[in-house]
């Protein structure tokens, strides 16, 4: 009787252990989905500000029309991208078609002071810095998961139901990764 009893404790206390886990790897998959849902939601912000911008600028940049369409063309791929690499991919060459445009607003000091522009202007920087939070808070979230996948004994569990690791939102563009060289 007390083999018996001992077993089916070793029993109740694995099941548990194996719940455990379980339920661990499902939280951890959700906040994965929650923190790209908050990157998605700052990508939409930002594709919606684009379009304001550019109609501002048009009426100073007459002679910038490549420069305009870039951007809307970089904007309607970064919007239609699917799955988290494609749309790394796309949001990076917005951000360079971006950039681009921010070096070519230089050369037109009537727009720079133009106060919708430099209102919507500041709107995009503030959502840019959120793009990188969220980003950041992103990874950290795959990171987690991803080594909880991995990590005996809760991978034993992760095979089990195919809990598969998560991609992590890498930069793409070259030109956003490079460090900005100074010199006096």
């Amino acid at each position: 009787m007390i083999p018996a009893l001992i077993a089916l404790g070793i029993i109740l206390v694995l099941a548990f252990i194996f719940i455990g886990f379980y339920n661990s790897l499902v939280r951890l998959r959700n906040q994965v989905k929650n923190a790209w849902s908050q990157i998605d939601v700052q990508l939409k912000r930002r594709h919606d500000l684009i379009p304001n911008l550019i109609e501002t600028a048009k009426g100073y940049m007459k002679h910038e029309r490549e420069t305009l369409e870039g951007i809307t063309q970089a904007r309607s791929r970064a919007m239609s991208s699917e799955g988290i690499g494609e749309t790394a991919k796309a949001e990076g060459a917005l951000s360079g078609a971006m950039s681009k445009f921010f070096l070519v607003v230089e050369n037109y000091p009537d727009l720079k002071a133009n106060e919708n522009f430099l209102a919507l202007q500041e709107e995009l920087t503030s959502t840019e810095n959120k793009i990188a939070f969220s980003r950041q808070g992103y990874n950290d979230q795959v990171l987690f998961f991803n080594n909880k996948i991995e990590m005996f004994p809760s991978n034993v569990v992760a095979n089990m139901f195919n809990f598969t690791q998560s991609e992590f939102f890498e930069i793409e563009d070259q030109a956003e990764k490079a460090v900005p060289k100074v010199s006096f």
